[in-house]
């Protein structure tokens, strides 16, 4: 399996790999989807009728944006969608209700509120990021991460997609 097709996902205190799951038609409602952006993985949750609830987060170098709903085709934005196998603390209405209820929320933090943060907790009722964790106990992913966050912002998300390759 190519390591930038999976993640890691802490449970009960271990560690393990998951496996994303790609998309090839609507996702169900209350999907995790996911989109690699060269470095780190971009969360959102599908809400039905095309449209994803996300964090846009680092939308340019200084500025931060919003927990949004947007169409499905530009939360992609021309790349590969992912769909996580998380497992669900509520139902896809509940899970749906949770993700529109923060829209407009700009309270983005890279390392405590992030997109991941939002998805877990939409689905979960647990605020988490396995990004944010793996990054704090792996320097060299921390590194790169950091690396293909700046390479993204600068416009340049297809170098960043190369020189990351090992997310």
């Amino acid at each position: 399996m190519d390591p930038r097709l999976s993640t890691v996902c802490t449970t009960h205190g271990h560690d393990r790999h998951l496996d994303l799951l790609p998309v090839e038609q609507e996702p169900p409602l209350a999907a995790h989807l996911a989109i690699a952006r060269g470095g780190y993985w971009h969360h959102g949750i599908y809400v039905g009728n095309g449209k994803v609830v996300h964090y846009a987060g680092l939308v340019s170098a200084w500025r931060f944006g919003p927990v949004e709903e947007i169409p499905l085709s530009r939360f992609a934005a021309g790349h590969t969608l992912w769909m996580l196998p998380t497992r669900p603390r509520f139902g896809a209405m509940e899970t749906i209700r949770r993700a529109r209820s923060r829209i407009g929320e700009c309270r983005y933090r890279l390392l405590t509120n992030n997109c991941e943060h939002l998805c877990m907790w939409c689905l979960t009722g647990c605020s988490y990021s396995g990004q944010v964790r793996r990054c704090l106990r792996d320097p060299v992913a921390a590194l790169r991460t950091a690396f293909g966050i700046v390479l993204t912002l600068c416009g340049m998300h297809d170098f960043a997609m190369q020189a990351c390759s090992g997310v």
